[in-house]
C-alpha cells in the first residue's frame, strides 16, 4: 500500500539525523526493550507472521505513522494483532482488564523459550520449483501497479528501468504472505541509476533494490 511508511523521495522530511553507529544504543529508553520483548513474545502464539505484523503497522493513518517513534509504531501493530487475531478483546485493551481466563492452548512464552526461537530463525528462503525468469544482467521493469495490501516494491521503483545485478534464490512472497497465502518466488537485486529514479537532476550514483519476480517484467 502507499502509506506512511513509504517515504523513498518524498519531499519536506528533512535531512537525517543519523546517530554514530559506534554510539547508537540498543534501545533508547527501557520501554522500548519491553516492547520487543512483548511483540516476540505474543508472536510465539504463532497468530501471525513477519509479513502480517508490518502490514498491521502500515495500516495506520499516515500522520500517525509518522508522528510515532519507531517502537510506537511497533505498540500501535501489536495492538492491532492481538485484537484481530483474538488473542485479547478491544474492551480488554481499552481497560487493561481481562474479561475471562486465557484459553488453555495458550502457554506463557519465557526467555529461554523466546532466546531458542531467536537462535533457530525462521528462514523464508525456499527450494525452486522453476529456472528464474531473468539473469544478471537483464534489463527489467518493475511493474506500475498501486496495491492496497503490503508489498515490498518501493513507489519509487514503479514504471522504472534497472538491471538484474544479482539473483537470490526463491523467498517467501510478503504480499500473498500478509493475507496469510504461502507461496515463493525468485528474488532479485535491481540496480536502478539515480537518473532513472530521481530524474536528470540526480547525481551518478545508483540504487540496489531486492525485488521479487511478480514485480518485475522483462524488455
Amino acid at each position: 500500500m502507499n502509506g506512511g511508511h513509504d517515504l523513498g523521495g518524498m519531499h519536506g522530511l528533512g535531512a537525517i539525523d543519523a546517530e554514530p553507529e559506534e554510539i547508537e544504543p540498543v534501545f533508547h529508553a527501557e520501554w522500548e526493550r519491553r516492547m520487543l520483548a512483548l511483540s516476540l513474545a505474543s508472536a510465539a502464539h504463532g497468530r501471525w507472521n513477519i509479513d502480517v505484523s508490518r502490514h498491521a503497522r502500515e495500516r495506520q493513518h499516515p500522520a500517525d505513522y509518522l508522528r510515532n517513534s519507531y517502537y510506537e509504531n511497533w505498540l500501535v501493530g501489536l495492538e492491532t494483532l492481538l485484537v484481530e487475531s483474538g488473542l485479547i478483546s478491544a474492551n480488554e485493551l481499552a481497560t487493561g482488564k481481562a474479561e475471562a481466563s486465557a484459553a488453555p492452548t495458550l502457554r506463557a512464552t519465557g526467555p529461554a523459550d523466546m532466546a531458542a526461537g531467536l537462535r533457530k530463525g525462521h528462514p523464508v528462503d525456499v527450494p525452486p520449483t522453476e529456472p528464474p525468469a531473468f539473469e544478471i544482467g537483464s534489463v527489467v521493469q518493475v511493474r506500475n501497479f498501486n496495491p492496497t495490501g503490503h508489498t515490498r516494491a518501493p513507489r519509487y521503483t514503479r514504471g522504472r528501468q534497472g538491471t538484474i545485478a544479482g539473483l537470490h534464490g526463491c523467498h517467501i512472497f510478503p504480499d500473498t504472505h500478509s493475507v496469510e497465502v504461502e507461496e515463493a518466488h525468485h528474488l532479485y537485486s535491481v540496480r536502478f541509476s539515480a537518473e532513472e529514479l530521481w530524474g536528470s537532476g540526480a547525481s551518478g550514483s545508483a540504487v540496489f533494490v531486492d525485488l521479487w519476480e511478480p514485480y518485475l517484467e522483462g524488455l
